[in-house]
């Protein structure tokens, strides 16, 4: 969820919003968020600490308002707060990997218009581009003696063309060819049409030359790769199985030996295998997986075993949250692990026997745009933590940590933000209407809200509601949370049943279920958010995106409590949804059980086109033309069905925007400008009125 910012890149926004005097209005007020200064903000990523914990060096990501899109270079910060650019220029580089004598830093550049891999010599400044290659290279990784690079990349397949056409005259003009596919899994949101071909692993020397292909066949071979203490081996994760497009969570650890290239399967069970790393004593491979039960969701686990492969066993059969990556101790005598936990996301210590223990928290800021948890980390030789630190008032700075108290080592936001009145945001716990099931949730107040309170004043509020359905919000950085705020807005946001980060069983609650019972959850956050006082009824709205945008489509379909509703790239059909989206395989398997034909009442039952009949709350819907996730048909599905039923509705196409939106900073502009020219038009109370 990249984020940006710009006036200019108001112009793309349609003339509704920028001709409508009470939106213009709006905007004029001071010192508070705007639009545009979602170019003005940065954030941290892809950190990679020094063995003596004293140096980090990260991405800094900031935004390219001419161009409208995210860039980023390398910066390193030491533990004084001494900040250096490493690379610099109005590109991307990313991935920055230190060799293992820290001599050099490997890292992904697109300075010479596409990725290419170079390498910095840290000592002479020199840099040199290392490849010429004709796919984006990913997922590096430096061989322990530091003369190898390995990395993954798309290599092209040859096309299938059953039929060619004859007799076409020199010179002529015809059609481009058809397209034939037979594939099953073909497309995929943020991609597209699939060329032909599969992701292999290469090896390329750290002194330049030709790359050279490791993995062959048609599978996709990826992920992180893990090198052999000897450095003549790697590990990494494949479904290489013939079923492997219908199956698309299995996969498996294979090893191979890079002079030979023979392979070895380390696992085969049913069920993701993925993310190896070799313990740096060379003994041991750590990675996370879980068994395929064919559920909505399963906790990831962490697993160890023998570097050859064999028994394999979990570090975290008790625990009941998901582990979502890992870094070996120097010591080989344990692992540090990120997870989320009630909407945060925190790093622990994992012995290989013995209790975990928490040795970061406050992780995050990576998401942007709306606050869902996450976060990256690096651990150095001596036990210092690198990671992303966030607040709800910044997006991710860099802190390290070594004992209790982190050193925040980054401000990359106090020129954007420290002059702006930010939204508070507090926690709020409550109990579901259904059952009495622990929700929740947090609160961002408006600038002022407690000395209008004071003075009587009523606020209009917004319901947020995550994707996913199964991921989760905290308190965290939200530039669409914070901008809605600006605008006087009180902004919930909650984790109803189904969200991760409470535990299986939690999650579990809508498997087969989805939409159902987190309808109660969030009414019954809406209700305890108006106890507190100073909210107007009578000016309810609510808004979400992919599942939380169907879950929008739920709500005004069952109930008429809201003044107005913005649906974001919603499932509005699950019927229609499994047959179009890319993902298709894993949806009817993980959240039906069955194919819709074969259980067509469960599939319109969690629907939210069957209750469009209901529906009279204005309706305003928000898609990306090019999103494979959840396909704009789906939106002009559930538009044309409230137009027939003469719902006052509208539709906005963002052009060339996948599932995620943001791919240029104005998209997001225009996301949350939209949105709160639909909901401002639709407030009722005297203050907006007096703005018409």
């Amino acid at each position: 969820m990249n984020l940006i910012k710009t006036s200019i890149a108001l112009a793309v926004l349609a003339a509704p919003i920028a001709l409508t005097p009470r939106f213009a209005m709006a905007e004029t007020a001071q010192n508070t968020l705007k639009l545009e200064d979602v170019f003005t903000l940065e954030y941290a990523s892809g950190l990679d600490i020094t063995h003596d914990g004293n140096t980090v060096y990260f991405v800094r990501n900031f935004m390219d308002i001419q161009n409208d899109k995210k860039r980023g270079n390398i910066w390193k910060v030491d533990k004084n707060k001494v900040m250096t650019p490493v690379t610099n220029g109005l590109h991307a580089d990313y991935s920055p990997t230190l060799s293992p004598d820290e001599s050099k830093l490997a890292y992904i550049s697109t300075a010479s218009g596409s990725a290419q891999i170079h390498i910095k010599w840290l000592d002479s400044g020199q840099t040199g581009q290392m490849t010429r290659l004709t796919g984006a290279p990913s997922n590096l990784s430096w061989s322990p003696d530091g003369k190898m690079l390995a990395f993954s990349q798309f290599v092209k397949g040859t096309p299938k063309s059953p039929v060619s056409l004859s007799g076409k005259p020199e010179g002529a003009k015809w059609a481009d060819s058809a397209i034939f596919i037979d594939d099953l899994f073909y497309r995929a949101d943020g991609a597209g049409y699939l060329p032909a071909g599969n992701s292999q692993i290469f090896v390329l020397s750290a002194e330049g030359g030709t790359p050279r292909q490791l993995t062959q066949g048609e599978f996709d071979h990826g992920g992180n790769i893990s090198w052999s203490s000897d450095s003549k081996s790697i590990v990494f994760s494949a479904n290489r199985h013939k079923d492997s497009d219908l199956e698309l969570t299995d996969d498996n650890l294979y090893k191979i030996d890079v002079a030979t290239g023979n392979m070895l399967a380390l696992t085969d069970r049913l069920g993701p295998d993925n993310s190896p790393s070799i313990s740096p004593d060379g003994k041991l491979i750590a990675y996370l997986g879980y068994d395929e039960k064919y559920s909505n969701y399963e906790n990831t686990q962490l697993y160890v075993m023998d570097v050859n492969g064999g028994v394999s066993r979990s570090l975290t059969p008790q625990f009941d949250r998901s582990v979502g990556s890992i870094k070996w101790a120097s010591d080989s005598k344990g692992l540090y692990m990120s997870y989320d936990d009630k909407g945060e996301t925190y790093v622990a210590y994992q012995p290989i026997s013995g209790q975990r223990k928490i040795v970061a928290q406050k992780v995050g800021g990576l998401a942007f745009g709306r606050p869902y948890s996450g976060g990256e980390f690096d651990v150095a030789k001596n036990g210092t933590l690198a990671f992303t630190y966030s607040t709800p008032q910044r997006p991710a700075d860099i802190a390290i940590q070594k004992g209790d108290k982190p050193n925040i080592l980054t401000q990359l936001n106090e020129d954007a933000l420290a002059h702006k009145d930010i939204a508070t945001i507090k926690p709020l716990n409550l109990k579901s209407s259904y059952d009495d099931l622990p929700i929740q949730a947090w609160v961002a107040y408006p600038p002022g809200f407690e000395q209008g309170k004071k003075q009587g004043k009523r606020y209009p509020l917004i319901l947020e509601i995550h994707g996913g359905p199964v991921a989760n919000y905290g308190p965290h950085f939200s530039t669409e949370i914070q901008l809605m705020a600006a605008k006087g807005y009180v902004v919930v946001y909650a984790n109803p049943r189904g969200s991760d980060s409470y535990g299986k069983e939690f999650a579990q609650t809508i498997d087969k279920n989805y939409p159902s019972q987190d309808y109660d959850d969030l009414m019954s956050t809406v209700d305890a958010v108006i106890a507190q006082g100073a909210i107007d009824e009578s000016n309810l709205f609510v808004t979400g995106g992919s599942g939380g945008g169907t879950l929008t489509a739920w709500i005004v379909g069952h109930t008429e409590r809201f003044a107005a509703a913005v649906v974001a790239k919603p499932v509005i059909n699950w019927y229609s949804f499994v047959l179009t989206s890319d993902f298709y395989p894993f949806f009817y398997k993980n959240w039906f059980g069955k194919k819709p034909w074969e259980a067509q009442d469960l599939y319109m039952k969690h629907s939210p086109i069957s209750y469009v009949g209901n529906v009279t709350t204005p309706t305003m819907l928000l898609t990306g033309e090019s999103d494979h996730r959840t396909p704009i048909s789906e939106t002009e599905q559930y538009y044309q069905a409230l137009k027939l039923q003469g719902v006052e509705s509208a539709m906005v196409r963002i052009p060339g925007a996948s599932h995620g939106i943001y791919a240029r900073p104005s998209n997001l502009m225009s996301k949350v400008g939209y949105i709160l020219w639909w909901f401002d038009e639709h407030r009722s109370d005297a203050e907006s009125s007096n703005n018409k």
